[in-house]
């Protein structure tokens, strides 16, 4: 079916859905009266003002209308319908109640076109799948929520929205009666039909989750004495057995206004916690690059070994000083803070360095949930007062007449549940860098990063990957020229690019093939 026809039954669908509700219940969105004050402000805030009022939130494609325009509106009781209206400047748009979602859309088209003929097409190379994509928001402030984790519930499949909030969530049509998922360290869980979003690009906004009084346990938490007990609880909490990952991936490095970026999708052999990192194989399924480097500057920076970085950043299997018990007398922790993660109380635990020592280590935060004892994050730095230490562990090469001096060291890796065990779900780094040119009086900036996520997880039937087909995971990731195709992944479900990139994308042109030899290389990153 294609995709436009894939909305509109999925609208008739919620069409029927919605009348059986009202039937059931007698109770429409005509009979909900909202007021409204005189005055101006963004359609978004007083659509917000209106879920505050009634305790329903609103579900509609953010195509519809600009969430940022400003509008005045004039004061009174209205029917929710008409105050929508009112609000938007759109009379066409219509509301459904389901459930404790109010369904902004435009009227639904009732004559649906001939579906597409799949006769000669088996059932093993024909599976329709449906599409949800959106912003995740914060209710309040209206900013953006990164790495936010959209799943399904109860099936262990999801993604995580990027930088700007925004993802896109790919599931086979015979999952469409399922409930979605969206969560965020700190923020009230979201449960929504995928029926819901099925076809639309939507807004979905999430509360702070606030930790009351009576939680805050007036009781010492020894961080330590924890952190023993977590550790010793890795069994209980995580994979002992091989598991098969199916990855999305992606890397880049930004100088001055250029950029590289890489993207993949791995099927990533899995071993449990207590295996080596050696035993871990990497599969390249899918892979892409682009690439606008300035023909005129000479200074080319390439990531090595950042897939390598990636499985190496699971804390679980391979536990950083800050996680080992032999080496807990190098650092200061403190228990810091009380969160929720999945309506979970998390623990957080703060370290840094001791004082004394003048060589760079880590400092950052470890979010431990209270019943489990469970990791379930971590987010760790470089010290940033010996950060700039690091420039033989970071920069493999340099040119000559060149100096690269690390700013900033950050990485960040989450776990997930399923089925009461934990498993990877996303990891990034960040590598900041001051680049100086020999005889030049002003340095400039270079960021170069990882980032992959866990989009489904397989228990059964997993055999290593055969030799011939691993990936050497300690070498540059290859790279290839290509045109730039928003549907190149097909059903994969990938981390969407954020706008900056997406603009670079749209600016430059991908088509003409990039000589590496073009450029001496004369940077190269590593971890």
């Amino acid at each position: 079916m294609k995709p436009i026809l894939k909305y509109l039954a999925c609208a008739l669908l919620l069409l029927f859905l919605q009348n059986s509700i009202v039937s059931a219940t007698d109770f429409q969105t005509t009979d909900i009266k909202v007021k409204l004050s005189k005055g101006r402000g963004t359609i978004y805030n007083l659509l917000n003002s209106i879920s505050n009022q009634t305790g329903y939130m609103f579900i509609y494609d953010s195509r519809l209308f600009d969430n940022d325009k400003v509008v005045r509106i004039p004061s009174g009781e209205f029917q929710l319908d008409k105050a929508v209206q009112i609000i938007t400047g759109d009379i066409r748009l219509e509301t459904q109640l389901i459930g404790n979602h109010i369904l902004i859309s435009l009227p639904v088209i009732t004559e649906i076109p001939p579906a597409k003929d799949t006769t000669n097409l088996t059932k093993e190379t024909y599976t329709p799948y449906f599409t949800m994509e959106g912003t995740i928001k914060d209710r309040i402030t209206g900013e953006a929520v990164p790495y936010a984790t959209i799943s399904l519930s109860g099936i262990n499949m999801g993604t995580v929205s990027n930088l700007d909030g925004n993802f896109k969530f790919i599931l086979p049509d015979s999952l469409s009666g399922s409930n979605i998922k969206i969560s965020h360290l700190g923020y009230v869980t979201r449960e929504i039909s995928a029926e819901l979003l099925n076809g639309r690009r939507v807004t979905l906004l999430l509360d702070q989750r606030l930790i009351p009084l009576q939680e805050v346990v007036i009781r010492v938490v020894d961080p330590v004495r924890t952190l023993r007990e977590a550790l010793q609880k890795r069994a209980a909490n995580y994979s002992s057995a091989p598991v098969y990952h199916t990855s999305f991936y992606r890397e880049g490095v930004e100088y001055k206004e250029n950029m590289s970026h890489t993207e993949a999708v791995f099927k990533i052999y899995k071993t449990g916690y207590q295996s080596s990192i050696s035993s871990e194989q990497v599969k390249l399924l899918k892979m892409r690059k682009f690439t606008n480097i300035d023909e005129k500057d000479t200074l080319v920076a390439k990531i090595k070994s950042s897939v390598y970085s990636s499985l190496l950043l699971d804390v679980i299997k391979n536990p950083p000083d800050f996680l080992s018990p032999e080496t807990f007398g190098l650092y200061n922790y403190s228990h810091t803070d009380i969160t929720v993660i999945d309506d979970r109380r998390v623990l957080v635990f703060s370290f840094t360095q001791k004082e004394h020592i003048t060589e760079p280590l880590y400092q950052g935060e470890i979010f431990i949930d209270a019943a489990t004892l469970a990791i379930v994050k971590a987010i760790f730095r470089i010290n940033p007062a010996y950060v700039n230490k690091t420039s033989e562990i970071f920069v493999l090469k340099r040119g000559k007449n060149v100096e690269i001096v690390p700013k900033s060291i950050e990485y960040m890796v989450s776990f997930k549940p399923f089925n009461d065990t934990y498993y990877v779900q996303h990891i990034r780094g960040d590598l900041n860098f001051r680049v100086r040119r020999a005889k030049r009086l002003f340095s400039s900036e270079m960021h170069a990063w990882f980032e992959m996520v866990n989009c489904e997880t397989i228990t059964e039937n997993v055999t290593p990957i055969p030799r011939s087909e691993r990936l050497p995971v300690r070498d540059i990731l290859f790279e290839t020229s290509y045109v730039y195709d928003e549907d190149f992944w097909g059903n994969f479900n990938t981390i969407l690019p954020e706008n900056e990139i997406t603009q670079i994308i749209k600016k430059y042109n991908f088509n003409n093939s990039v000589n590496p030899n073009d450029n001496k290389p004369v940077g190269q990153i590593t971890r």
